[in-house]
């Protein structure tokens, strides 16, 4: 694939953004970050600090009421909050998780009507896409939205929704044409207090435990026909569509996980003595240092010229290697975030094991990154795909 030049350039707006969001996460997000991970609750603190700086959701448009931020400041928001708490990043990435098919797709009726309220943070939006039976293989999917006049009735359940409960609206991907395969999927907003909507009880997890992640259950729910995100038919394409961006925020999030992880390790080795100096003078502590930050870095290069493409094309510019590199970027830096976080444990001894110190949280939390937005194994089908086509 040949790449365009530059990939991507950071301006000083960047630079003064990425000052400005750790600023606010070392004061305001990471000090009760162990404590959000302890009581497996929502980070409602760290959401309206993030609401009173706008940084809650910095896609949004500003025709919508939003700051109308770049991909590029949005993964460096979601990097720098993950740096210091990952389960609080998952604010502005599932923001943008939920609003991108509507954004993409949406009639401009839609978009005046729910991306307003997130702009404002008055709602969160989640992604409602994978069920119990239809997870990598999400054209499987079992949730019917069958019309009926002016309204369309949905049915089925929606399994491992982040943010769920707490969302107001969800993007829900239903079949209206089970004859169609993935041709005959629907993509529709489906709002909390919609009669016949019901939340499980939430997963008890091994990492993320700030980001509720429950079922999302609709049991004859009768919605508006207008609710229908683009034509009958395409939610499948927008699903995929949505996919391009959006993995491009989880390799933000691992890139944080990661940053966050040595920047500790490494005031960590300056400190801790054994054989009576630092452990940061030995070789062997060194080298890992030395390779730690070297995944961090190419991390951060395919996550940022992915987060330019990702612009570029929603700025209506072909870049028709999207799919391979926002592909590559999540999996390289999420694939590094476990490795970075588990050298940072070893760093730390019997230390970085124990819940006092934040690398044991960084390590369960970085796990998911190989997991949700498509395994890395069908990252690298979507990547071999893209290679052979």
């Amino acid at each position: 694939m040949t790449p365009d030049f530059p990939l991507y350039e950071l301006s000083d707006e960047h630079g003064l953004l990425r000052e400005t969001v750790r600023a606010l996460a070392d004061a305001k997000i990471a000090p009760t970050a162990a404590e959000t991970d302890e009581k497996s609750e929502f980070p409602q603190a760290a959401y309206e600090a993030l609401v009173k700086a706008d940084l809650h959701a910095v896609h949004i448009p500003e025709a919508y009421e939003g700051v109308g931020a770049d991909a590029l400041a949005t993964v460096i928001v979601i990097e720098e909050v993950a740096r210091a708490c990952a389960s609080s990043s998952l604010i502005p990435a599932v923001n943008k998780l939920g609003t991108v098919p509507i954004l993409l797709s949406g009639s401009e009726d839609l978009k005046k009507r729910y991306l307003g309220p997130v702009a404002r943070g008055e709602a969160m939006f989640s992604y409602a896409l994978s069920e119990p039976e239809a997870g990598s293989d999400a054209a499987a999917m079992k949730t019917r939205a069958v019309r009926d006049g002016d309204h369309w009735i949905l049915n089925g359940t929606k399994r491992w929704i982040t943010n769920a409960g707490v969302s107001e609206y969800y993007t829900v991907m239903a079949v209206t044409e089970p004859e169609q395969g993935a041709r005959g999927i629907s993509a529709f907003v489906v709002e909390k207090n919609d009669p016949g909507v019901s939340f499980g009880a939430p997963e008890k997890k091994l990492g993320i435990k700030g980001s509720p992640t429950r079922e999302v259950i609709m049991d004859d729910v009768r919605i508006p026909a207008d609710r229908i995100i683009g034509d009958e038919g395409t939610g499948f394409k927008t699903a995929l569509a949505t996919l391009d961006h959006t993995r491009v925020t989880i390799a933000a999030q691992a890139l944080g996980l990661a940053q966050g992880a040595l920047d500790y390790a490494v005031g960590y080795v300056k400190e801790r003595e054994q054989f009576g100096r630092p452990i940061g003078d030995f070789q062997g502590v060194q080298f890992m240092l030395a390779d730690m930050a070297m995944k961090v870095e190419a991390a951060r290069h395919m996550t940022y010229a992915a987060a330019a493409k990702s612009e570029r094309r929603m700025l209506g510019a072909a870049e028709k290697d999207l799919t391979f590199v926002s592909a590559a970027a999540k999996c390289f830096a999420s694939d590094a975030a476990m490795e970075i976080t588990t050298d940072a444990v070893q760093l730390l001894g019997g230390y970085g094991y124990v819940k006092d110190y934040p690398v044991e949280r960084m390590m369960r939390d970085a796990k998911i990154t190989q997991i949700y937005e498509g395994t890395n194994q069908i990252q690298r089908v979507v990547m071999s795909r893209q290679l052979l086509k």
